[in-house]
Parts: C-alpha cells; sequence; structure tokens
C-alpha cells in the first residue's frame, strides 16, 4: 500500500506545508505508539464541507480586483483549492449584512407582488454565482432565516429577539416557501432549509425566539404544509440550528411519530463548548437524520488575543470530534470578510479563514484555512466515517473511506512535542512522527 502525506507546521507566524510519499511495511507485530485503522467498520456517510456566503462576504468580495476575486474563489471552490460544495447564506439580513433589510414588508402584500431579492442580487448572488462556475458545478445551498419582517413580529423589529406573532405563522411559512422558490429560479439548488438561527437567543442583530414547542408547531402546521403546497418537499429541514448542548433536547421535544417525515436533520454551532457527546447521542436517538454543522467562528469579543494556531487547531479539534461523534457535513460561517472583521451592522466583528484588505486589495489566507483543508480537499462527499484507535490523547484522529476506497486519515498534535506513530492497516505498517503543533493529513491508495 501508498501513502501520501500532506503536513503543516506553523512556527514563528511562519506556516510551512509539505508533501511526503512512502510505502507500508509489513507488520511484525508492533504494539506501542499504534494508531489503528479499520475500513470494515463503517458509520455515517460524510456529505461534503462549506462555508456561509453572506452579505458581508459578497460586500467585501465586490471591492476586491478580478485578480483576486478570482483567487478567493479558486482558494475555496477551485479544484485546486478548498473544495467546498456546500454553500449557506441567510433569508432576508443577519448581523452579518450591511443593514437591515428584507424582501417584502407589506402586510397586505399575500400574493407576494411586491417581494424583491434586489439585496441579494448585489452581493450575495453575484459571488454564489462565481462560486459555481468555479466549482464547474451546482453547489447545495442552505437557507436560513435569522428573523421574519418586522411586521410579523412581537415586537415589532428584526432585532431584539420577539416572537413570530401567531397569526402570521402561515404567511411566514409561504414566505420561507417563496424565497425557495426564487433562488431556484436563479437556478441554484436549494436543497436545504433551517427553520430559525439561533432561537434561543436575544441578539441585539437580527433574531427570533422559539420555544421547541413553538418551532414543532410552527414546522407541522405551517412550514410543512406551504413546503408541500409548492412542492418543495426534496428540501431537507433541519431544526435547532443552534450550539450543540441543547441539540439533543430539542431533537426530542420536536421529532415524533408525527413530525418524523418533516425533520431530515439537527443542525448545530459550536459556541459554547465542544460537546461531542450531545451529537452523539442525537446519533443514537435518531440514526437517519443529517447532523450538519452549519456555523462556527472566531469570535473577536471572546478570543481577539488567541494566535492564529490556535483559531486553526479549534476548527480542526472540532472537525474532528464532529465527525467521530456522527457529524454529516461541515459549514463554516462567513466565508471572507473585510480586515475589520466586518462589515457587521452591529459590530460584532469576527474572524474568516479569509480577509481582505479592500483599500489596499490584498487578501490574507489564516492558518485556519489551511487547516480545513487539510480534511475537504481530500475528504470527498460521499465518504464513510470509519474506525479508528489511538495510543494517546496528544493526538486527535479521525479516518474516512472514499467513495474511491482511498482512505484518508487526518492526525491533529496540539501538543509541543513531536508525538511518534505506527499507522497499522491490514497486516501493515507506516512509522512517521507527527511534528509538534502540527495537522498531518494520509492518504491512502
Amino acid at each position: 500500500m501508498h501513502i501520501k502525506w500532506i503536513t503543516t507546521t506553523y512556527q514563528g507566524d511562519t506556516k510551512k506545508t509539505v508533501e511526503d510519499s512512502r510505502e507500508f511495511s509489513k507488520d511484525t507485530g508492533v504494539e506501542m505508539k499504534v494508531v489503528n485503522l479499520y475500513p470494515d467498520m463503517e458509520y455515517q456517510t460524510f456529505d461534503g464541507f462549506g462555508g456561509a456566503i453572506t452579505e458581508a462576504s459578497g460586500h467585501t468580495f465586490s471591492l476586491m480586483s478580478e485578480e483576486n476575486k478570482k483567487k478567493v474563489l479558486d482558494a475555496y471552490f477551485g479544484a485546486d483549492g478548498n473544495r467546498y460544495n456546500l454553500v449557506r447564506t441567510h433569508i432576508d439580513s443577519c448581523d452579518f449584512s450591511v443593514g437591515q433589510y428584507e424582501a417584502m414588508s407589506d402586510p397586505s402584500d399575500t400574493e407576494f407582488k411586491t417581494f424583491s431579492l434586489e439585496r441579494d442580487e448585489e452581493y450575495i448572488i453575484p459571488m454564489l454565482e462565481g462560486a459555481e462556475k468555479t466549482a464547474g458545478k451546482s453547489l447545495s445551498v442552505m437557507l436560513s432565516p435569522w428573523s421574519p419582517p418586522s411586521f410579523m413580529k412581537t415586537n415589532e423589529q428584526r432585532v431584539e429577539g420577539g416572537s413570530l406573532k401567531p397569526e402570521y405563522r402561515e404567511f411566514w411559512g409561504k414566505y420561507i416557501a417563496h424565497y425557495i422558490k426564487e433562488y431556484r429560479k436563479k437556478g441554484f439548488s436549494v436543497d436545504m432549509l433551517t427553520i430559525q438561527n439561533e432561537p434561543n437567543a436575544r441578539q441585539t442583530w437580527d433574531s427570533c425566539l422559539y420555544t421547541a414547542q413553538k418551532e414543532k408547531e410552527f414546522l407541522r402546521n405551517y412550514l410543512y404544509p406551504a413546503l408541500k403546497e409548492n412542492d418543495l418537499l426534496d428540501v431537507d429541514v433541519l431544526i435547532w440550528d443552534h450550539n450543540k448542548e441543547r441539540m439533543y433536547e430539542r431533537a426530542c421535544d420536536i421529532i415524533d411519530e408525527e413530525t418524523n417525515k418533516m425533520v431530515q436533520g439537527v443542525a448545530f454551532h459550536w459556541y459554547t463548548g465542544e460537546h461531542f457527546d450531545a451529537i452523539s447521542l442525537v446519533r443514537e436517538k435518531f440514526p437517519d437524520k443529517k447532523l450538519i454543522f452549519t456555523e462556527g467562528c472566531v469570535e473577536y469579543s471572546r478570543f481577539s488575543e488567541a494566535g492564529q494556531l490556535q483559531n486553526a487547531q479549534m476548527y480542526a479539534y472540532d472537525i474532528i470530534g464532529n465527525i467521530n461523534a456522527g457529524m454529516n457535513a461541515f459549514i463554516d460561517w462567513n466565508i471572507l470578510l473585510n480586515k475589520e472583521g466586518g462589515p457587521n451592522h452591529v459590530n460584532n466583528f469576527c474572524d474568516a479563514p479569509i480577509m481582505c484588505d479592500t483599500e489596499n486589495d490584498i487578501v490574507q489566507e489564516k492558518l485556519s484555512y489551511t487547516y480545513i483543508g487539510h480534511f475537504s480537499r481530500y475528504i470527498e462527499p460521499g465518504a464513510k466515517r470509519i474506525a479508528s484507535t489511538k495510543y494517546t490523547d496528544k493526538l486527535d484522529v479521525v479516518s474516512l473511506k472514499n467513495p474511491n476506497g482511498s482512505l484518508v486519515v487526518v492526525l491533529l498534535n496540539r501538543s509541543a512535542e513531536d508525538v511518534p506513530v505506527s499507522l497499522r492497516l491490514a497486516g501493515s505498517v507506516s512509522d512517521f512522527k507527527v511534528p509538534a503543533g502540527s495537522i498531518i493529513t494520509g492518504v491512502i491508495s
């Protein structure tokens, strides 16, 4: 057997990525420092990687030169880039918008005559079109609302939480269905929908609160009928779309015999800690549901002092833990932001894997971009997670089998010392070291 290793180290603010190829040797009984791979033990199917094209991302993108626009698109969607196949974007405005907006604000317009995607067409759609052109295929698009239009809210505004007025539940369900149809008319494969972004959070930006019971009632009595009426039952509906620590309870509260067919998955974020066991619980309780990571970023309000290595390791550690717990797909937050970490209409600035100095037309690839690529460049859509064991907690390990039969193993070393490994597979072994503070991807053919 042949293995290709891709190793990234980061020392003194200098990133170095090297490739190495070698053959396996016969396993003569090695017992120490072993990492085992077991391709015969298969688990969930992995659907791919992606990121969010927000209005902030699209606005930043629009200010760059044609040369650097191509550089960004190639970096994420090109064959030699991170090869994203998934995209998330927002229904109406979110915090990472240039300002608040909604596609329709007239309560009397029940036929959506005043409905307009004018804002989406200015920044989001051009970047999405460029992404698909670069990828050479349709991308799988997820839509997520941050808030219904102001007139549908109990607090009469998009921000500061509030909830959906009962008398507008049917209208809001139809509004979401109309949004999907308008995106599909433009040729985009909208095949995933979350009911509400962070339904448990009252934010200073666009937000709307749903209890589990209210989310269930809206899905069952209003959203599902609207999707059915508009021939949109091929859209996968995901519940929750919030942090991991309560995803099990939310799934149990919403999914029952009646709603089971209406829920295709559970979406989750990372902002309250790793909670990998919560993902495992949902996977065990609801083995047929898609478990999709839909948002995570380095918030300047919480991690302003962290360095690039710590931020990149946070991404890799979470991806490995999530996949091992049963995750089916990983969608990062903003794929692109300006040098301030915006624009953001409430100054909730954050980091992104690629940042742009729009004044000087400079593209900066952060280490987190490279770390995500250690997974997304080699794990193909349709891959199956396979079993692995490891000998030390200094390593985080995940392994998958691609549809073509090749194996991918990713090893993360967050410690300050090199970690030796004997990789065992089917009677063969490969010896190597995982350098201190590094990430390694092995592709076995």
